[in-house]
């Protein structure tokens, strides 16, 4: 069984989103890794999947290159706000299978959340990375708030040419519910509009034997084919976090939160982690689309932070793309067959590589 470690590399961060709040308390999250790297080598093996997450990882470079060394035939993938894009070493660079990079689509709607030209220093590194021949797989993270343009944005993002894929997380259970103001009407004149746009792009892609790196869609047909963990992003099941001073958590979002506890450094085996699962509660206990959406968020699910109003909205928006999936598998089908693309290309990702299928 292939699991997925998400090491924090530091509770510190160079920015200051304003959906995130940047750094975390140093007394929850350290800044500093307090435990020996040793310890990670009874858990991890050999064809596994290493995250490196913050904070901003980029911040503590050695101890990747630490982790990158001893764990040379592991998988390894990166989380960043792409600011410092440029610490990464050559030799480190050809090791990396991923680079996720946090751009939320337009300049004016990156800059607007994460600051003053953040769009264009992350769209630097990001085609020097390119110009440097880097060709793995770097992916565009969205965050989308109330004043996203879920079509708008992904298209541009697509249209630089820069990115291999293309995901997002909603916002909206994160942020003040005041903020989204008319969430509903976002949700049904926007947001729904525009997924059946990116459908048809994708589609029409499809057909000329070109597939647009949309990650939710190529996800959720992945897991409608094939099944996968819940949630979607396997924590707690086949994904687990290590913190800076070596607890182990189910979920890299629940720092502090009980229900996420697994363990120490030292003192949990891989057999433990590789026996468990989730349990998962109403309402998507008892859906038919459980197989398929898995939950969504595992923080989300437990925390319900905005209530029964936020569960129904997450719920609505996680409906909504299943089925605009399930209901084009024929075109999808017909179109793949006449490009002489096959089902199973469209299929991502290949790994755990921390994607959002489920937004």
């Amino acid at each position: 069984m292939r699991l997925t470690f998400i090491l924090y590399t530091t509770g510190r961060c160079n920015l200051r989103c304003r959906y995130c709040g940047g750094s975390f308390d140093p007394a929850k999250v350290p800044w500093r890794v307090e435990y020996n790297l040793k310890l990670l080598e009874d858990l991890v093996r050999g064809g596994d999947v290493i995250a490196y997450y913050g904070g901003e990882p980029l911040l503590n470079i050695g101890f990747i290159e630490d982790a990158v060394e001893r764990f040379w035939d592991c998988r390894h993938v990166i989380q960043t706000n792409g600011l410092l894009l440029d610490r990464i070493p050559r030799e480190i660079l050809d090791r990396l299978d991923a680079i996720l990079v946090s751009l939320d689509g337009v300049r004016w709607i990156t800059d607007l959340w994460r600051g003053h030209g953040v769009y264009d220093r992350v769209v630097g590194g990001v085609r020097r990375l390119r110009e440097m021949g880097f060709a793995g797989d770097i992916v565009a993270r969205m965050t989308v708030t109330f004043e996203s343009d879920i079509y708008r944005d992904v298209t541009h993002l697509l249209e630089l040419g820069l990115f291999d894929h293309i995901h997002w997380q909603l916002s909206m259970v994160w942020l003040d519910r005041r903020l989204w103001g008319d969430l509903w009407g976002w949700i049904e004149s926007s947001y729904k509009p525009g997924l059946e746009r990116l459908m048809g792009l994708w589609i029409s892609g499809l057909w000329h034997g070109e597939i647009i790196g949309i990650a939710p869609f190529q996800g959720i047909l992945k897991r409608i084919l094939d099944g996968g963990p819940t949630p979607p992003c396997g924590s707690g099941e086949d994904s687990f976090a290590v913190l800076t001073d070596g607890r182990i958590i189910s979920c890299p979002i629940a720092v502090e939160e009980n229900w996420a506890w697994v363990g120490m450094l030292g003192t949990v085996s891989r057999c433990e982690l590789e026996g468990r699962r989730n349990f998962i509660g109403e309402p998507c206990r008892s859906c038919e689309l459980l197989s398929i959406c898995g939950a969504r968020c595992l923080y989300t699910h437990r925390e319900r932070l905005w209530g029964d109003e936020g569960v129904e909205a997450v719920c609505t928006c996680s409906r909504h793309i299943v089925e605009l999936v399930r209901r084009n598998l024929g075109r999808i089908e017909e179109a793949t067959g006449m490009s002489g693309l096959g089902m199973e290309d469209l299929a991502y990702p290949e790994y755990n590589n921390t994607v959002e299928i489920m937004p």
